[in-house]
């Protein structure tokens, strides 16, 4: 994919959060193939507009309805096949409707003041959502190193419940397969976009260095 489609879609920390658009792709195909997809969390659309130009309709939603501030990014690239509603995660009004769903970084703030429950009630809504033999495409914040914490209470946002490496398997067992990568980590110590993607290279260069479990971002494909 171009540059600028890859900024659109991901927004922030670009280097190390594209990575988890790499290995979708590399992992399941969406090209032309008409799937019915929702989008979570959309605020801008990002991850909608990369559905959709694969020639995937879908429905872009948030806790608001997100389309004044996405419509102008999916009229940048002339998507015609995006709607937008209001739509809370943990409570989804859909059965078996969904070939895919997708979302980044939502589980964090919907389970925000240690309400660890929101994390697993979202996954299973999720889960009643897509048909038999859907695909749940997600990339998450983990919780990482105690330095990863500290930084982030400080400059970040105080109240997020970052997923912990240990709870994975256990909010995801409603799926019948799921695989998963770690990515990142010192992008998130950036302050500004300039920062993280200079940071994100050095990611990119090292991160094999790095134990999957200390990496702050979890991309991963789970398969009703």
């Amino acid at each position: 994919m171009e540059k600028e489609i890859i900024k659109d879609v991901i927004e922030w920390d670009i280097a190390n959060w594209s990575r988890a658009i790499c290995y979708w792709h590399k992992n399941v195909t969406i090209t032309h193939k008409k799937h019915q997809c929702l989008e979570l969390g959309a605020t801008r659309g990002g991850l909608s507009l990369w559905l959709a130009i694969h020639g995937n309709q879908v429905l872009c939603t948030d806790l608001k309805n997100p389309e004044k501030w996405a419509s102008g990014l999916h009229q940048k690239y002339n998507c015609q096949n995006i709607t937008y509603a209001a739509l809370d995660a943990t409570d989804i009004p859909y059965d078996q409707q969904f070939d895919i769903i997708v979302f980044k970084s939502i589980l964090g703030g919907i389970s925000q003041d240690n309400r660890n429950e929101y994390k697993a009630k979202t996954i299973n809504e999720i889960h009643k959502a897509l048909k038999p033999g859907g695909m749940l495409l997600f990339a998450e914040n983990l919780a990482s190193t105690r330095l990863h914490r500290i930084l982030r209470r400080k400059y970040g946002t105080p109240k997020w419940n970052y997923l912990e490496m240990h709870e994975v398997d256990e909010i995801f067992s409603s799926f019948k397969s799921l695989k998963y990568t770690t990515t990142g980590f010192f992008g998130c110590f950036g302050r500004t976009e300039k920062q993280k993607n200079i940071l994100g290279k050095i990611d990119g260069l090292l991160e094999f260095l790095i134990p999957k479990g200390k990496r702050y971002i979890l991309s991963g494909i789970a398969i009703k």
